[in-house]
């Protein structure tokens, strides 16, 4: 395959940034008024973040500093997977967030379909592990494929790496 064109659709999160995100939320909470007493609190585990606090309200503006926290450090909102907020102990309340990354082969499998949608001569994909790799004979119908993932609505953060002229 060498000397074809091509490059790699992915869905990765920058765990260092993810941390960093999360610090500054945790900061942000110990030095706000609002937040005193109310138990809150944003724990980062290994796939995923958990808040919690003594309210709903306090849990719903709990979310909104971690989302701000996110855009604030250029991470997309797609990575975080919220489930609903439970009930937690001693009367206070909690909800996860899963950090997605990877392509699942459900979403790989619409990928391709999108991109077979374009209808764009000689471009082909294939999904290799949690990886979807693009091949092409131009450079342009390449780049116009990026532009189509970029602008469609898809529920995943995507990069593109490893362009190959």
């Amino acid at each position: 395959m060498a000397g074809v064109p091509s490059f790699d659709v992915v869905s990765e999160i920058d765990e260092q940034e993810v941390r960093n995100a999360v610090d500054q939320a945790q900061r942000e909470v110990g030095t706000r008024f609002d937040f005193k007493n109310t138990g809150s609190d944003v724990e980062l585990g290994k796939d995923e973040i958990t808040l919690r606090s003594g309210t709903e309200d306090r849990l719903a503006a709990l979310r909104q500093v971690v989302e701000e926290r996110f855009v604030r450090r250029k991470l997309s909102l797609k990575v975080l997977d919220w489930g609903r907020v439970e009930e937690a102990a001693g009367s206070s309340v909690r909800q996860v967030a899963a950090l997605r990354a990877g392509i699942s082969s459900d979403a790989a499998r619409d990928l391709n379909k999108r991109i077979k949608a374009l209808g764009l001569k000689g471009i082909q994909s294939q999904t290799q592990g949690d990886t979807v790799r693009v091949t092409g004979k131009k450079r342009d119908d390449l780049q116009a494929v990026i532009g189509a993932l970029r602008d469609a609505d898809i529920d995943l953060p995507l990069q593109f790496k490893n362009f190959r002229d």
